[in-house]
């Protein structure tokens, strides 16, 4: 190894010293430096055919391993391809570094080619969005970069490189530093003091926790504390598998009652977002006291360490009520999820591939109402082992979701379940997952129709416009093309053998399931 280098050397040996194996890119000439310097630290390159799949591929490799993901991407529309996937990354708090091309400093302002100003727009959707001006701070720059995605709430962060400045030269570090995160600071002990006093005396308490707890590493402090105090569980995002569902104290079919009838609900961190109607009522009662603890209030792991060790209680008869909730509440599920109608139920196909997924399996979800369904109706033992699109709801990021997370995990099988609209944002990426030989196995849910949309747009409008897709779409048919394997499915008790061949297989593969188009999923309310 010589002793100095180009910024993308730099850049690249900064990344390497931070524990990243793999960058994903879509090639470009305001990249090369950087894509150089990758290949020759050893970093492996996993090239995508859409930057929108390369920066959500990086944002599903944080979603597994909890490190940072990284992406490159070419000046311009290479950078606003990402932008999504950075948006999505903010509202999930996912560690991400977007590295951008940009035009050169020697002639900005005279139109060079895909010259534009990334970092005024994506500042709003990231922690931190700088352009390095110099190779000497290629390095310390990049370090820094990927320890605040990492620090306090995480998330993604941007640097763009003028090209110019990414072919200058400068000396190695000649010392570096082991990435540590910043946790935040300690939490206050009189507020934990205040919140334990209150769980101790509640009579129906509830804990609902959310994807800062996965970020701050504190499933075994969150199992801690339920289990202790004898705490109902609920969760979402990222939360999910921190109790498995056999557990005495997970909930999910409950949700409703246990929000609604709660006279103490601790959230753990999660946002009082639409998903939980921004903590008001109806969803949350009347007097229910609600009692938020996320990463602004200091390090989560510690505080919900420090509440374990205070927790106490016994809530048997409201544990009880719960219980008979859930317990009925799944029965009425029985009749979607055991139906043999033909097209297919998606309630049926998802339940088939539930009981075919090893309990390890990564379950990627990418839809509208097809992903409602999914994420009512699979459960999952560990925390981790369940990726969605979350608050944002972009479509098109599980194929980049999936991959990453086969990369992760090789181990461990990857199904991603698509709506078949979603399908059509990424299926490209099919080809990339031949190319770099990444077996995941996608099932779609094809029932034709924009169904998040069509059925509330008949409900509330007396009409659906431009909510109907292609009858019976083959697209197998388009997996197999690109050197994938690909089975179209009509009858339920097909799905199981359609996925053991398809894992058998070895290929990147289509599970292509007709489904009834009006079979809409049971909401209250529509997203909005």
């Amino acid at each position: 190894m010589t002793d100095s280098g180009n910024a993308g050397e730099l850049v690249a040996l900064a990344l390497k010293h931070s524990g990243v194996t793999h960058l994903f890119t879509l090639n470009g000439g305001h990249i090369w430096p950087v894509l150089m310097g990758a290949n020759e630290h050893g970093i492996r390159i996993i090239d995508v055919r859409h930057e929108q799949s390369a920066a959500f591929a990086a944002e599903g490799w944080a979603k597994v391993t909890r490190e940072s993901g990284v992406a490159a991407v070419t000046a311009g529309p290479g950078v606003m391809n990402s932008a999504s996937a950075l948006a999505q990354a903010l509202g999930n708090d996912s560690p991400l570094f977007v590295i951008g091309g940009r035009a050169p400093i020697a002639r900005w302002g005279m139109g060079s080619l895909q010259e534009m100003d990334h970092v005024e727009v994506v500042r709003t959707l990231t922690k931190k969005a700088v352009t390095l001006t110099s190779a000497e701070d290629a390095y310390a720059t990049s370090a820094e970069l990927m320890r605040t995605a990492l620090s306090r709430r995480t998330g993604p962060v941007f640097m763009d490189i003028p090209i110019d400045v990414f072919f200058g030269a400068a000396d190695y570090p000649e010392a570096t530093e082991h990435l540590t995160r910043d946790p935040g600071p300690p939490p206050d002990h009189e507020q934990l003091r205040d919140i334990a006093r209150g769980l101790r005396e509640a009579q129906r308490p509830v804990v609902i926790a959310g994807g800062g707890v996965w970020w701050a590493h504190a499933e075994d402090e969150l199992r801690s504390l339920v289990q202790g105090g004898r705490l109902p569980l609920l969760v979402n995002g990222m939360a999910r598998g921190m109790l498995p569902p056999s557990h005495a104290l997970h909930f999910a079919r409950a949700r409703s009652k246990a929000l609604r009838e709660a006279d103490v609900a601790l959230v753990l961190g999660a946002r009082l977002d639409f998903r939980l109607n921004f903590g008001q009522p109806p969803v949350f009662g009347e007097d229910t006291r609600i009692v938020s603890l996320d990463v602004e209030s200091g390090d989560l792991k510690t505080a919900i360490a420090w509440l374990a060790s205070e927790s106490g209680g016994d809530h048997a008869v409201w544990i009880a009520e719960l219980r008979e909730a859930e317990t009925a509440a799944r029965e009425r599920d029985r009749a979607m999820t055991s139906s043999d109608s033909a097209p297919v139920h998606p309630a049926r196909l998802i339940a088939e591939v539930d009981r075919f997924a090893d309990r390890d399996a990564i379950i990627v979800g990418d839809g509208g109402d097809f992903v409602s369904f999914t994420g009512r109706l699979i459960e999952r033992d560990q925390p981790g082992l369940w990726i969605d699109p979350g608050p944002f709801g972009c479509l098109g990021s599980g194929p980049g979701y999936a991959m990453a997370a086969k990369l992760a995990r090789p181990d461990r099988q990857v199904i991603l379940l698509s709506g078949d609209g979603a399908f059509g944002f990424a299926a490209m990426e099919f080809d990339t997952m031949v190319r770099h030989r990444i077996p995941v196995v996608c099932v779609v849910g094809n029932n034709g129709i924009w169904a998040l949309e069509k059925h509330p747009m008949q409900s509330l409008l007396g009409a659906s416009i431009a909510a109907d897709l292609g009858e019976r779409t083959r697209y197998d048919k388009v997996v197999e093309a690109l050197g994938g394997h690909g089975e179209l499915v009509e009858r339920p008790e097909d799905i199981r053998p359609a996925l053991a061949r398809a894992i058998a297989s070895g290929l990147p593969a289509c599970i292509n399931v007709m489904c009834d188009p009006a079979a809409e999923y049971p909401r209250s309310s529509v997203l909005m």
